[in-house]
């Protein structure tokens, strides 16, 4: 009878631990737990230590923790009939515990599945240069068509990011192609638009130097300097070249106009000289 008492006390004490194990339940600081009882929703429980009725309840945890579901490249064609490979990331958390629990049976699976589909449609919509440049408002248009499907799973999307867009390599090519001659077109008209800058900028520096002729001679002096700097040995005289062309030109002239006024006067005056020279021969030839 002992031994019988015994294994009943046993049996009693395994049965109690069982019952214990299955009342008692622990909802986490990040969870909600939704309670069945009887198969039908009676209450949400918050975190902490809590009891179910054994077989009669079940809890069920939910995670309100922001989730990160990576979505798998997708083969995409664009508006321009290109095709592209590109990935995603989207982000998303459960507002409403029961209905991510009774609304929809894997919401993960759910949310994942339609995200690749909102994917292809919006980036279709787009042409290739705007799927380049225009990521913002497209990761907004697909978080704005998540939100309003997810919303009736009791879940919330609130983040979508492109991640990764792969261009064929002709595309790559060509793309490279316009960029080069794009950077070149913008050199073209840098350096003309330096060139007509210079240019009126010489202009006024050549009107000040006509203005003021010495400023020619100082802007020369400045140049004998800045030449002068590193120990260079080359001399340099600086003289404009017509002008003084010019002056040479100027000065032969006055040179060979004064000569030709000196021998023009010399001349007349020999013959007056001359006829005293002649005076006493005159008488002898008369006698």
């Amino acid at each position: 009878m002992n031994w019988i008492a015994i294994i009943i006390w046993l049996l009693a004490i395994i049965l109690v631990v069982i019952i214990a194990k299955m009342s008692i339940k622990i909802v986490r600081q990040y969870e909600l737990g939704v309670l069945f009882r009887l198969g039908r929703v009676v209450a949400v429980r918050i975190p902490g230590l809590r009891f179910i009725i054994p077989v009669v309840d079940r809890l069920q945890l939910v995670s309100l923790r922001i989730v990160t579901m990576p979505i798998q490249s997708q083969g995409i064609i664009t508006q321009d009939n290109v095709s592209v490979d590109i990935s995603a990331v989207a982000y998303y958390r459960v507002i409403d515990a029961v209905k991510s629990v009774v609304a929809i049976e894997d919401v993960a699976a759910a949310i994942n599945q339609i995200a690749q589909t909102t994917l292809r449609k919006v980036v279709g919509r787009h042409s290739l240069d705007q799927t380049l440049s225009e990521t913002e408002h497209i990761n907004s248009d697909i978080r704005k068509i998540l939100d309003a499907l997810t919303l009736e799973w009791g879940v919330e999307v609130t983040l979508v990011e492109l991640k990764d867009i792969q261009l064929p390599e002709s595309m790559k090519r060509a793309m490279a192609r316009q960029a080069e001659a794009e950077r070149e077109k913008r050199a073209k008209i840098i350096a003309a638009e330096g060139e007509a800058i210079a240019a009126v900028a010489l202009g006024a520096a050549s009107d000040t130097m006509m203005a003021h002729p010495v400023a020619l001679q100082l802007r020369n002096l400045q140049s004998l300097v800045e030449i002068g700097v590193d120990k260079n040995s080359t001399v340099v005289f600086p003289a404009p070249l017509m002008s003084t062309i010019a002056e040479l030109a100027a000065f032969l002239a006055r040179e060979d106009h004064a000569a030709r006024t000196t021998m023009s006067a010399a001349a007349p005056a020999a013959t007056p000289t001359e006829s005293p020279a002649e005076s006493p021969a005159s008488p002898i030839k008369a006698a």
